[in-house]
């Protein structure tokens, strides 16, 4: 099996337009974007509560604690939400009818939260009639983790931030294009 595209800039902003164009935009957008800019897994996604993401004074929080039944692998984990995030989180908070801070902070049209399933349908179905090809609900995490690493972040700080327990899994995220393989051995 492939692996889920890596969205660049361009493909980003073709699918962020699809979903503007859309019902329920906000929610959309959202949830698509923690995915990019947190890197967090479609079912982390689904999990999430209001109140995982709103401070009790009603601001976004910086951080992001994830308990251990909100996580692939069973351990708890934190994800840090950069200032681009905590503006798009607000924006949709300010869209939410339901205010019990103990709820879904993403519904469906029968107001029922996301299972990690559904989701990953959603994303799945929306990168495809967007145009982007070979996109999944996994590509947003990918993306988060290669446009890391092309900018110089350490595999061992993407390994936390991913929420790894084995570096090598953090590794096989990554993807390097021969532009910069030959850039690499031209620094020689």
């Amino acid at each position: 099996m492939s692996q889920a595209k890596i969205l660049n800039s361009v493909e980003l902003r073709r699918v962020l337009d699809h979903v503007s164009t859309r019902k329920h935009s906000a929610r959309n957008r959202c949830a698509l974007l923690l995915t990019h800019y947190a890197g967090m897994r479609v079912g982390e996604v689904a999990s999430l509560r209001i109140d995982d993401v709103l401070n009790v004074s009603g601001t976004i929080k910086e951080e992001i604690r994830l308990m251990p039944d909100q996580t692939k692998g069973k351990h708890a984990r934190t994800v840090y939400i950069n200032a681009r995030m905590q503006k798009e989180l607000a924006q949709y908070i300010k869209t939410l009818k339901i205010r019990d801070a103990e709820k879904p902070l993403f519904y469906t049209q029968k107001r029922d939260g996301f299972s990690a399933n559904t989701l990953t349908q959603y994303f799945f179905f929306l990168y495809r009639r967007a145009g982007v090809d070979g996109a999944s609900s996994h590509s947003g995490r990918r993306s988060f983790l290669t446009g890391l690493a092309n900018k110089g972040t350490a595999i061992h700080i993407l390994k936390s931030l991913a929420g790894h327990r084995n570096i090598a899994t953090t590794a096989s995220y990554l993807y390097s294009s021969p532009t910069q393989l030959k850039a690499a051995v031209e620094l020689i």
